[in-house]
């Protein structure tokens, strides 16, 4: 097997409910999501897949949805608020976990049409989640 990994760097905030340590404040973190992707056979170019291929399909997504934006649970009380503020919010239906996150990343890369087989997310220098296909 082939396989490329792309690192693409964003930020984010959230928080999480129904949690009783120090995340259940809003906080922000400098991310960095490493995105895998693998093939038995090289395509005509001799790749696996072309960086900037991962690079305008992935990072062109965290971007727009994700990048310099909170990213909270969809019955969060700061969701209102914020999008009365124009602040710019990211919902989910679960706790914006780094494991939620390191899926939804996942679940676009696929959707997408990558062959991708692993999403790791860094949330801190020495802390990650991972997605694994």
């Amino acid at each position: 097997m082939y396989s490329v990994t792309k690192r693409i760097d964003f930020c984010y905030g959230h928080r999480l409910l129904d949690y009783d340590g120090i995340c259940k404040h809003p906080h922000g973190h400098n991310a960095t999501a490493e995105i895998e992707v693998r093939t038995g056979e090289l395509d005509n170019r001799n790749m696996v897949c072309d960086f900037s291929d991962i690079k305008r399909i992935v990072k062109g997504w965290i971007d727009t949805e994700l990048d310099h934006k909170m990213i909270l649970r969809h019955d969060d009380p700061l969701v209102g608020p914020l999008q009365q503020l124009g602040e710019p919010v990211y919902i989910l239906d679960s706790n914006p976990t780094v494991e939620r996150i390191a899926k939804l990343i996942f679940d676009k890369a696929h959707e997408n049409g990558l062959p991708v087989v692993r999403v790791t997310v860094w949330e801190t220098p020495t802390s990650f989640a991972e997605f694994r296909s």
